[in-house]
């Protein structure tokens, strides 16, 4: 039903709007509009929003270029009205590197405050906090845009998988443990924190809130299932491999107490031994 509309590229990378994001600006200038809000208002609220999602664009090509510094590739960047995703080819196995990649996002957001800070700071355009969400112009503009980006980083830092904190949660936390054991860990701790988004949200009618701790919630829940079946692809593959390694050197299955499957140049087949004693013959 919702299609995605490619904007182009940004270093090689697609980058994708879904159908679904046109929903939210749609949603904001009805809002202002039936708050009493005039016309110019209600176009600096949007000019507010694209400008958000722009800078939630380049936190996403902070994270596809630290993969790519890696070796990773990014499918696509899709922007979506609760914020956007890296699609990468996949994800880092060392601790380090996905540590990184994570904390590459959140860099570029306070790269972003720092400069508004600074050219607010340079032209004395400072608004306070209190005024500059209410108020209007240039100024007030660039202060919102400034504390959106703050909010963007430190939001994105909880340890609240699969965002980024959750992610450096998972890697610290898999420099000590399996990866599946790890992931089950920041999975738990991020459903514990999804739960908080939505008792707030609840207590305080903030129903995006609340959505994002659903779409948190599934995603983690997602995550820590395709890790799983990873792993347990990952056993297969090693158990397969032994069956098929063929007995150790220096002796015959026979000698050597071996399970598996060898090659029997006499059979001109495959025979199964369990614990030294030949039990099957595979004809080929």
């Amino acid at each position: 039903m919702f299609g995605s509309l490619k904007l182009g590229k940004v270093f090689g990378i697609d980058l994708y709007v879904h159908g679904t994001f046109w929903l939210l600006p749609l949603f904001v200038s009805f809002s202002d509009l039936s708050a009493g809000a005039g016309l110019a208002e209600a176009g600096t609220g949007l000019a507010l929003v694209f400008a958000v999602f722009a800078c939630i664009a380049l936190h996403e090509l902070g994270h596809a270029l630290a993969a790519r510094y890696y070796g990773i590739g990014t499918r696509d960047i899709t922007l979506y009205p609760l914020g956007g995703i890296a699609s990468l080819e996949r994800m880092p196995e060392r601790p380090g590197r996905e540590i990184a990649i994570a904390l590459a996002g959140p860099a570029v957001n306070i790269a972003i405050a720092l400069a508004l800070f600074s050219g607010l700071l340079g032209a004395s355009l400072i608004v306070p906090l209190a005024t500059a969400l209410d108020a209007t112009g240039l100024d007030a503009f660039l202060s919102q845009l400034f504390v959106a980006n703050v909010v963007l980083a430190a939001f994105n830092l909880l340890p609240c998988f699969p965002m980024d904190g959750g992610r450096v949660l998972r890697a610290l936390l898999a420099s000590r443990m399996s990866r599946v054991r790890a992931t089950e860990i920041a999975v738990g701790v991020g459903s514990v924190v999804a739960g908080l988004f939505i008792l707030v949200g609840l207590l305080n009618s903030h129903f995006g809130l609340i959505a994002v701790a659903v779409m948190v919630w599934l995603l983690g829940q997602g995550e820590l299932a395709a890790v799983r079946m990873r792993a347990r692809a990952q056993e297969m593959r090693e158990r397969v491999a032994d069956w098929f390694e063929g007995p150790p050197a220096g002796g015959t299955p026979a000698d050597r107490g071996f399970t598996g499957l060898a090659w029997d140049d006499a059979r001109r087949a495959w025979v199964q031994y369990d614990r030294g004693r030949a039990v099957r013959v595979i004809e080929s």
